[in-house]
C-alpha cells in the first residue's frame, strides 16, 4: 500500500494568484488561511483576487484565446497527455496534498488525483475526434457542412470536495476544445488548483491558457467575470442555490451554461438482492470521500424482507471504519470539511431521532481537535423528515423500509433533485425497468459507483444543465456552425 509523501511542505507551494503562467500577488497584496479539517490548523496563506484580479486573468485568457484555438488537435492532445503522466507520477505528491486541506482519507486522496489525472488522457484523445458532417439538404438546393469551433473564453468554478478532480474535469475538455479559461476554486481548498496549474505550465500549457484565481469573494468576483462579453462559458459544480443565482446572470450576456448541482440520491434495494454486493455497494456509494459527495446515497429505501438483514450489516460496515486524519493510510474515513460542516451533520441527525427514527450507530461529533463526526446509520427514519429532503453531505447512512416496486420508485423520485441513483435487485429485467422510471442524470445498476471519465455525468430536474466527462463533456465547450454550399 503507497504511504503518504514526506515531502510536502505546505510552506514550499506557491500561494499566489496564477495569471498568465506565473505565480502573482493579488493587486491588493490580501491573502487568507487556509486549513488543515484534521486538526484545524493553518496550512498556508493564499492570495485572496478582487475584482482588478479577475480582470487581469480575463486579459490573460484573452491574449492566449486566439493562438490556442489555432493549435491543431494533435498539438493540444500532446500537451494534456504530458499533463496526464506527470500527475501520474507525482501521484502521491498530490494526494498527500489534497488530503492536509480537504482531510480526504489517504486511499480516497490517491483514487481522486487517479482520477483527476484520467480527465487528461480521455480529452486528448478526445481532441483529435471532433468530427464534422456533411449532407445534402432535403431539397437538395445545397450542401449542409457543420464544423465545430471553440466557444470562448470560459469561466470554470469548482467545489471544495474533489479539489483535483472537479478542476481537470473542467480545464481539461475546455483545453481540448481550444478554449482558455479561468479556473476559481474554492477557498476551502485552492492549493490544489494552484498545484496543477503550475503543473500544466510544466507540461507545455501556454502562458493565459490556465488562469487560477482564489478568492473570499466569490460572489462579486464571478459576477465580474460573467458580465464581461469576452466571455462564453461558465461551468459551475456547486450547490443548487448557487448554480441559480449564476443562471441569472449568465443570462445578462447570453453565456452557456453548464451546471452540476446538488443531489439527493436514493439507494434502492430490493428483497432479491444479494445481500453481500449491496452492502459492499452502499458502503462505496455512501462513503466514498467519507460521505461529502453529490453522487453520494443520502436516502436508503430497502424492501421489507430484507430490511432488518440489510441494517445489521450496514450498521457493522460502517462501525468497522477507522476514524482519523488521512495522512495515516490506516484511516478509512477522515474529518470533514469545517465545523459548520459538522454542525449541519449533526442538526439533521438529531432532527431525525426527534422526529422517530431509531439511532443504531455513530450519532454525535466527536471529540478533540479536527472537524469529524463517526458513521452513523439511522433506521426507520418517517418518510416526512427533514433529512430526507436535504442532502446530507457526511458519512449517515439512513434507511427507511418499502414493501412494494411502486412505492420505491415514488419515494426515491419525491425530490427536486435528479443527479444519482442506485439499486440492487437480481432481476435484471426488475433493474432495467426501475433504472427507466428513475428520475436520475445516472443511475448504478448493482454498483456503488457511477462515476466514469468515459460517461457522461450530470442530472436533471435541479440537479444541472449539461454533462461532463465522456464525448459529451467536450462538446460542452464547442460551437457547431453551419456552412450552407453548393458544389
Amino acid at each position: 500500500m503507497s504511504s503518504p509523501s514526506t515531502l510536502l511542505d505546505p510552506a514550499t507551494l506557491d500561494t499566489g494568484l496564477y495569471i498568465a503562467g506565473a505565480s502573482v500577488a493579488a493587486a491588493s497584496g490580501a491573502r487568507f488561511a487556509v486549513h488543515n479539517p484534521a486538526d484545524g490548523r493553518e496550512l498556508a496563506q493564499v492570495a485572496d483576487a478582487d475584482l482588478d484580479d479577475a480582470a487581469r486573468a480575463l486579459d490573460a485568457a484573452a491574449d492566449a484565446a486566439r493562438d490556442w484555438a489555432a493549435r491543431t488537435p494533435r498539438a493540444r492532445a500532446e500537451v494534456l497527455l504530458r499533463c496526464f503522466s506527470l500527475m501520474k507520477e507525482r501521484a502521491d505528491w498530490f494526494a498527500t496534498l489534497i488530503s492536509l486541506e480537504n482531510g480526504k482519507a489517504w486511499d480516497d486522496a490517491r483514487g481522486e488525483v487517479a482520477y483527476a489525472a484520467e480527465f487528461f488522457r480521455w480529452y486528448a484523445e478526445e481532441a483529435v475526434r471532433v468530427i464534422g458532417e456533411v449532407s445534402v439538404s432535403p431539397a437538395s438546393t445545397n450542401r449542409i457542412l457543420v464544423q465545430y469551433q471553440p466557444m470562448g473564453i470560459s469561466v470554470l468554478v469548482t467545489p471544495w470536495n474533489f479539489p483535483a478532480a472537479m478542476a481537470t474535469r473542467k480545464i481539461a475538455p475546455a483545453l481540448a476544445a481550444g478554449c482558455t479559461c479561468i479556473l476559481k476554486p474554492a477557498a476551502e481548498t485552492p492549493l490544489t488548483a494552484l498545484a496543477i496549474a503550475a503543473l500544466m505550465t510544466e507540461a507545455g500549457v501556454p502562458a493565459g491558457v490556465v488562469n487560477v484565481i482564489a478568492t473570499t469573494q466569490a460572489g462579486p468576483l464571478v459576477s465580474t467575470l460573467l458580465a464581461d462579453p469576452r466571455v462564453r462559458k461558465l461551468s459551475f459544480t456547486g450547490s443548487t442555490a448557487v448554480g441559480k443565482l449564476l443562471l441569472r446572470e449568465a443570462a445578462g450576456q447570453v453565456i452557456s451554461c453548464s451546471m452540476e448541482l446538488g443531489g439527493n440520491a436514493p439507494f434502492i434495494v430490493f428483497d432479491d438482492a444479494d445481500l453481500d454486493a449491496a452492502v459492499e455497494g452502499a458502503m462505496l456509494a455512501k462513503m466514498r470521500n467519507g460521505g461529502e459527495a453529490c453522487t453520494a446515497a443520502n436516502r436508503f429505501y430497502v424492501q421489507r424482507g430484507l430490511y432488518e438483514a440489510f441494517s445489521a450489516r450496514l450498521s457493522e460496515a460502517m462501525a468497522a471504519l477507522k476514524v482519523g486524519t488521512g495522512l495515516d493510510a490506516a484511516n478509512q474515513c477522515g474529518p470533514l470539511i469545517t465545523p459548520a460542516a459538522v454542525a449541519k451533520v449533526d442538526r439533521l441527525v438529531r432532527g431525525a431521532l426527534d422526529q422517530g427514527a431509531r439511532l443504531r450507530i455513530g450519532g454525535q461529533p466527536l471529540d478533540g481537535e479536527g472537524w469529524f463526526y463517526p458513521p452513523t446509520v439511522i433506521a426507520d427514519v418517517p418518510v416526512g423528515a427533514d433529512i430526507l429532503r436535504e442532502e446530507i453531505f457526511g458519512p449517515v447512512a439512513v434507511l427507511v423500509p418499502f414493501e412494494t416496486e411502486a412505492e420505491a420508485i415514488a419515494l426515491a423520485n419525491g425530490t427536486e433533485y435528479g443527479l444519482a441513483a442506485y439499486l440492487f435487485t437480481g432481476d435484471l429485467q426488475r433493474g432495467l425497468r426501475v433504472a427507466d422510471a428513475l428520475e436520475s442524470g445516472m443511475v448504478g445498476l448493482n454498483r456503488g459507483l457511477v462515476s466514469d471519465v468515459a460517461a457522461p455525468f450530470g442530472g436533471i430536474k435541479q440537479s444541472g444543465l449539461g454533462r461532463e466527462g465522456g464525448h459529451h463533456g467536450l462538446m460542452e465547450y464547442l460551437e457547431p456552425k453551419y456552412v450552407a454550399l453548393s458544389w
